[in-house]
């Protein structure tokens, strides 16, 4: 018996399971398989082994009649119900599968695992019950669904309508329901009977919108109070301004239920017959009442089988709830296109990289370009005009590199502004209201923030992560003064009476004379890329150069400084900062404040809400490895463990050489 088994790498066994079907070898899906554990391969399988089918696609028959004739077990694999940006049609991977050894979660001719677990698994755990209620929130609010390439913007009816779901025909889900062109048009009859006075939206599948598909429903059926939604739109924002759903089984009636509708079933989907929906069509084995909280923990925690591809492995839907909010967030900034002006020609590549993945950045420093392509404007921050206007600010992120910026290193993170920019306190910035929102943060926001600090702090990372040792300081109180580069835009932006490294020298000096100064330059000043340079022995008691900043804050008591992200990353360590210019991180009352702050900064968010804001929420990351966008969490990995793209030899003599040419914006910080 033991040679129907494969042995894997680590020495343990998995079951072989034989495929008839080429969707099961994809790259993509053979291995959630494998991590399943599962061995998939072709051939003639023996007694022990299993047959794996897609659900009840139009070649699921070839392997129920391999596994009839051979008296096999059927392993039955389709999508689950968070899959990706688009449907699978265009090309994309999905990221998890459901893999049911009883039967498929949309036929009700038979029982299947996800059935089991609704009708007799207790659903009563807090802690899970918990993880349902905070997913379905995350998921509404990023605007989540099995497809979600769709722009939140997009138009949407009227509310007050009665929302009838179309499906594709033919699909195997409509099949298992007894649905055709017939009874979607007595859905529509009865829906009309039932709300003479209401107008009716029809809602066309995805994959009609995109063509691969037919519908139920055509122009045909559109009149004076019938409009047919056929353009990509949010479901979460469809169902928001709906009355009523009637829905045959689609999966839009599931999360009808999670949106908190009681929708009219004319089918036999999962969700139906738990008393969350209207039935028409009722299950008298299902006799079990659920919350919504309950069916959404057995049918998206522990049903499905989540995969994280950024790691290589199966995960928790939290995990995968974080990848996507991190994608689709891109995908809808990008999807149109932009024109971005003001940007170095080193600097395009890794924009192109970041910004140009659904459609190839166009570089013109015109606003006619981008007005004629229909597409956003970018303009690097340090180039914008103080005025207000349609363009969107991009600079660097917080968590950036391992080298300079100044150095050419390409950014890991970079975040775009469409109000303002972080360091220039003048006017509100998207980073401002974002910590105002994180003023109050969920149990999980919570965990997240706190856990991603940690690893900041156990890694030692900072925004530039520079090697270098730690020199030994004296003893005593030791005050930090991080330098700044003379012209950089925080600078001009957001000091007012003390805008000179000397004079912060000075200011920390008068406020603290038997304090140990130990005054740091900044490294682009220490590389001889920028200006900033000062004659800084007869003030501080210690000038350190070539060192890591992480490590040199964890020997010091306190942090003084104008604007440095520097003195982020000590309130992260949970170092007293002083502030004597107005940072992002200033006027929340968690610095002390000599210089003046906006007084509209009236938040007061924890230092977890900080960090969720400034490091969660706002920047964009792109992953070195699989050059998609990417959580933070991924980003801090790779930092920690090194596996990032460093600088070329070539970047300080390029960096030198274009600052000999650059006009008066200044380069990447």
């Amino acid at each position: 018996m033991r040679d129907n088994w494969h042995d894997d790498a680590t020495g343990g066994i998995r079951p072989r399971l034989f495929a008839f079907n080429g969707g099961l070898f994809t790259q993509r899906v053979r291995r959630i398989l494998t991590l399943s554990g599962y061995h998939v391969q072709i051939g003639l399988p023996r007694a022990g082994d299993m047959v794996g089918i897609w659900g009840n696609s139009p070649t699921a028959w070839r392997g129920r009649a391999v596994a009839a004739r051979r008296a096999l077990p059927l392993l039955r694999i389709e999508d689950a119900f968070l899959r990706s940006l688009h449907p699978g049609r265009a090309g994309e991977a999905p990221i998890s599968l459901v893999i049911d050894r009883r039967g498929v979660h949309f036929d009700a001719s038979a029982p299947s695992d996800l059935e089991h677990l609704l009708a007799t698994a207790p659903l009563t755990d807090t802690k899970l019950l918990d993880r349902a209620r905070d997913a379905i929130k995350r998921m509404r609010e990023a605007h989540l669904s099995k497809y979600s390439g769709y722009d939140v913007a997009s138009t949407l009816p009227a509310p007050g309508y009665v929302l009838i779901v179309d499906q594709t025909r033919g699909d195997a889900s409509v099949r298992a329901s007894g649905g055709d062109i017939a009874l979607f048009q007595e859905m529509l009859r009865r829906a009309l009977e039932e709300h003479p006075e209401a107008r009716f939206v029809i809602k066309t599948h995805p994959e009609t919108s995109a063509g691969y598909r037919p519908g139920h429903y055509s122009a045909a059926d559109a009149n004076e109070r019938i409009t047919i939604v056929d353009w990509p739109i949010s479901p979460w924002a469809l169902l928001k301004g709906a009355q009523a759903v009637y829905t045959l089984s689609s999966q839009l009636g599931f999360e009808a239920i999670l949106a908190g509708h009681r929708p009219r079933v004319f089918g036999t989907p999962f969700y139906a017959g738990w008393g969350l929906t209207h039935d028409e069509t009722p299950l008298p084995r299902r006799q079990r009442r659920l919350t919504s909280a309950q069916l959404f923990a057995a049918s998206m925690i522990l049903y499905p089988h989540w995969y994280d591809p950024f790691r290589d492995r199966l995960c928790e839907i939290e995990t995968v709830l974080d990848n996507l909010e991190a994608q689709v967030s891109a995908w809808r900034q990008d999807h149109a296109g932009w024109v971005a002006s003001g940007m170095r020609l080193w600097k395009r590549a890794p924009l192109q990289a970041m910004f140009g993945q659904q459609k190839r950045m166009i570089f013109d420093n015109g606003p006619a370009r981008a007005a004629r392509a229909r597409r956003s404007r970018m303009v690097w921050a340090g180039h914008a005009s103080c005025k207000n206007d349609d363009r969107v600010r991009v600079e660097d992120g917080f968590l950036r590199s391992f080298g300079l910026g100044a150095a050419l290193v390409p950014p890991l993170s970079l975040v775009l502004d469409d109000l303002g920019i972080y360091y220039d306190p003048s006017r509100p910035s998207r980073l401002e209201q974002l910590i105002e929102t994180r003023a109050i943060l969920t149990p999980r926001q919570q965990r997240r923030a706190e856990a991603l600090i940690d690893v900041l702090i156990s890694a030692g990372l900072s925004k530039y992560n520079l090697p270098g040792a730690t020199p030994e300081l004296p003893e005593g109180y030791r005050i930090l003064v991080p330098g700044q580069v003379a012209d950089d835009a925080s600078i001009r932006t957001g000091t007012d009476r003390i805008s000179t490294n000397i004079d912060m020298l000075r200011a920390a000096r008068a406020a603290n004379p038997q304090a140990v100064i130990i005054y740091k330059p900044h490294p682009d000043v220490e590389a001889g890329l920028r200006d900033g340079a000062i004659a800084a022995t007869e003030l501080a008691d210690v000038v350190v150069t070539n060192t890591d900043p992480a490590k040199l804050l964890s020997q010091v008591d306190a942090v003084w400084t104008m604007t440095s992200l520097l003195g982020f990353e000590a309130l992260l360590r949970g170092l007293p900062v002083t502030t004597l210019g107005a940072p992002f991180y200033a006027g929340w009352g968690l610095t002390t404040d000599l210089g003046k702050v906006p007084e509209r900064r009236r938040a007061r968010p924890s230092l977890a809400g900080l960090a969720h804001a400034a490091l969660i929420d706002y920047p964009r990351y792109l992953d070195p490895v699989t050059n998609r966008i990417c959580p933070v969490e991924v980003i801090a990995e790779r930092l920690a463990d090194g596996t990032v793209l460093r600088r070329s030899p070539g970047n300080r003599a390029l960096s030198k050489l274009q600052g000999l040419f650059a006009s008066c914006a200044p380069l990447w910080r």
